[in-house]
Parts: structure tokens; sequence; C-alpha cells
């Protein structure tokens, strides 16, 4: 039954076209058993065939149509025809004007010549036949009611059909925002971790590779000093791992997995802990809280530890043999401070220039995208006197 139902749909005017043929062989037996001569039926002929063909093309050729029909209503006045069942045909074309997309001033030009039809036919055929005033004037209200009710209804149709394309239309943008929504949002998910693994695999590696180095020079005269690099190495080398599979687990699944080989994100209380293995990798950091150390919004955690992370990490590239440098963590009541100096030769200018945009200033650009994330500031550059200071703020509610 589906199938027929979707075949009727896809040929709508095979659909018309049948009903068109039997809507021409009752309007022939209609014209046969009115009164009147073999000349006026013959005439009569060309009038059921238009209305017939009317109807038949009436949704492929509407708006011709209608001027055909018009046609074959003002052909049956001036034949003096009295109405009948062919003239049904009338409000049928009026109702499919009224429903298709034709233009606006087509519809309403219908609805005037359907207004006009009854009393037409009144005047055409009350005066000849004698009736009262008061006859004529009920028949034609009796007849515009017809005409007005198909147009009615066709409009309606008509509003419906808009409003449901509207509908249409307004759920495919929809779908469209939320596929560029996701899509956003796999970028920027995208984005952190590939923040994520930049600040494990730089600050982590660097540590190995000052202790590997070390190892290496104090191999042959102190033993147990390289013994000890190297078990912070392997140390490091497990954190990094750890890590690691954190990221690349949420990867693979979308959220994180709980297991033994997985860490949990690092916070404030794990940036003493960051301080002393930059320590024990040979570089001198002085750590400073201020303010009573409490709870943070994990966002704000996260962030403040890789920005002390990072900014030690380029501190070992770039300070030099006998640098130094300091971390101090201010609590505010609406916020935290950060700032971490050290007394180095500091990067190349070119690095923090506009937050390392010459591609080689990676960490700068992440610490920036940090920070814009939780809606805090940061500030970045040479500190009189020579060396380098990164100081941020992190608001405890992003602006």
């Amino acid at each position: 039954m589906q199938r027929l139902y979707d075949f009727l749909r896809r040929h709508p005017t095979g659909v018309d076209s049948f009903w068109a043929v039997l809507f021409f062989g009752v309007s022939m037996l209609n014209v046969v058993g009115i009164e009147g001569s073999k000349t006026w039926r013959l005439a009569m002929v060309p009038a059921v065939l238009a209305l017939s063909t009317a109807v038949a093309l009436r949704r492929k050729w509407t708006q011709g149509m209608f001027w055909v029909t018009l046609g074959a209503g003002i052909y049956q006045l001036v034949l003096g025809a009295e109405a009948g069942v062919y003239d049904f045909a009338m409000l049928v074309i009026l109702f499919t004007v009224a429903a298709s997309e034709v233009p606006r001033w087509v519809s309403r030009t219908a609805l005037g010549w359907g207004l006009a039809a009854a009393p037409l036919y009144a005047l055409r055929f009350g005066v000849d036949k004698g009736t009262s005033d008061a006859d004529t004037v009920l028949f034609t209200i009796f007849m515009i009611v017809p005409f007005v009710l198909a147009w009615v209804m066709g409009d309606s149709l008509r509003t419906r059909r808009a409003y449901y394309a509207q509908l249409i239309e307004r759920n495919q943008r929809l779908e469209k925002e939320r596929e560029a929504q996701a899509k956003v949002a796999v970028a920027a998910e995208r984005a952190r971790i590939a923040r994520e693994l930049h600040d494990v695999v730089a600050h982590n590696v660097s540590v190995m590779v000052v202790q590997a180095d070390g190892a290496a020079y104090v191999m042959d005269v102190a033993p147990e000093q390289a013994k000890e690099a190297l078990q912070t190495i392997s140390g490091t080398g497990r954190q990094a791992l750890a890590e690691m599979r954190r990221l690349l687990g949420v990867l693979r699944t979308g959220e994180p997995q709980e297991s033994e080989d997985y860490v949990p994100q690092p916070d404030v209380e794990q940036i003493e802990v960051l301080v002393e293995q930059v320590r024990a990798a040979g570089l001198a950091v002085d750590f400073e809280v201020e303010g009573a150390p409490r709870r943070l919004p994990s966002g704000v955690e996260l962030t403040a530890y890789r920005i002390v992370q990072e900014a030690l990490t380029n501190t070992r590239k770039h300070g030099g043999p006998d640098a130094k440098a300091s971390v101090r963590l201010v609590y505010f009541d609406d916020g935290l401070g950060l700032l971490v100096e050290d007394d180095g030769r500091g990067a190349a200018h070119e690095l923090y220039e506009d937050g390392g945009a010459d591609g080689a200033g990676h960490g700068l650009i992440g610490m920036r995208e940090r920070i814009g994330m939780v809606g805090g500031t940061l500030d970045a550059g040479p500190r009189p006197g020579g060396g380098f200071r990164i100081s941020a703020l992190l608001p405890l509610k992003k602006r």
C-alpha cells in the first residue's frame, strides 16, 4: 500500500489525468441530460473539454490552467449554459491556484473571479427567468460560499506547506550548526591534547637530557652521582609515559581510563614536586607561596601547573648554565597569581614576540591559549637587569 501511495505522489499529473477522464465522462452525461438542442450540446463540448484539461494539468501548469478555466467560464456565460457538474472544475482550479506557489496576484485574481462568478451568473440567468430580487440575492450568496471555501482551504494548505518547509530548512540549518560545533569542539580538544603532549614531552625529555649529560660527565669520577642521575631519568621517563598514556587513553575512548598506569591531571599542589624535580636536574629554583592555599577549579590548577612547567623548561633551554629561577604563587580572594623569573640570558626576542608567531615559540603560544581558556591574563618577556619573566593571573571564574 505504501508503494502505491509513493507512486501516486511521484506522478501527480497521471493521477489528475485519471480523474479528468472520469470528470469528462460524467460532465458529458450531464450535458446530454440537460434540455437543449443538438447544436447547443455540441457547443458545450469545447467547454467541457477545456475544463477537463485544466483538471488534468492543474498541478503541472497551474497558472495557465487558471486562464483556461476562466475562458471556459466566460464562454459558458456567452453561450447561455446553466451551471452543471462540469463547473465543479472551477472550484478545483481555484483551490489549486490558492494552494500552489504561483504569484500572489494570480491567487488574488482567482479569488476575485470566484467571487464574481455567482453575481455574473445571477445577472445572466436570474433576470431572464423573472426571479425576485430576494431570490437572486440568496442564490448569489449561496453560490459564493463554495468559491470562498475553496480558496480559503487552498491558501491554508499553502501556508502549512510554507511553514513545514521552514521547519525543514531550520532543522537542516541546526544540523549543520551542530556539525560545525562538533568539529570546533574536536579541533579544540585536539589543540588541548597537543598542548598537553608538548608540555609533557618538552619538560620531561629536557630533564632526561640534562640528567643523561650529567651522568655521562661524572660516570667515571662520581659513580654515585651518575647512579642518582640515572634514577632521576628512570623516574622522569615513567612519569612522562604515565601522562602520555592518560592522554592517549582520552584519544582512544573519549574519557580518562582508571588504571594504575594512568595518573591524574597535575594540580597546584604538585608544583612543589615539579620544582624539586627541576632542582634535581641541576637548576636552582626558589619556591614561595603567599596567601592561604585552597582548592581551585581543575582547569585553573592544570593551567597553573603547565605554565610553571613550561617556564622552568624554557629556563633550562635558554637561561644558560648558571641560571637561577624563582617561582612565586599568590592566592588572592578572586584568583591565583603566578610569577616565574630567571636571571639567565633569556630567549631570543623572536621567541616571545607576538606569542612566538614565527612558529618557534610554541610553548608561549600554548601558555596564552591556556590562559585564554580560563579567562586570565599573561605577560611574558625579558625583565629589567637580564633574564626572563612570566607573570600570569588566573581568575576563579571565567570572565
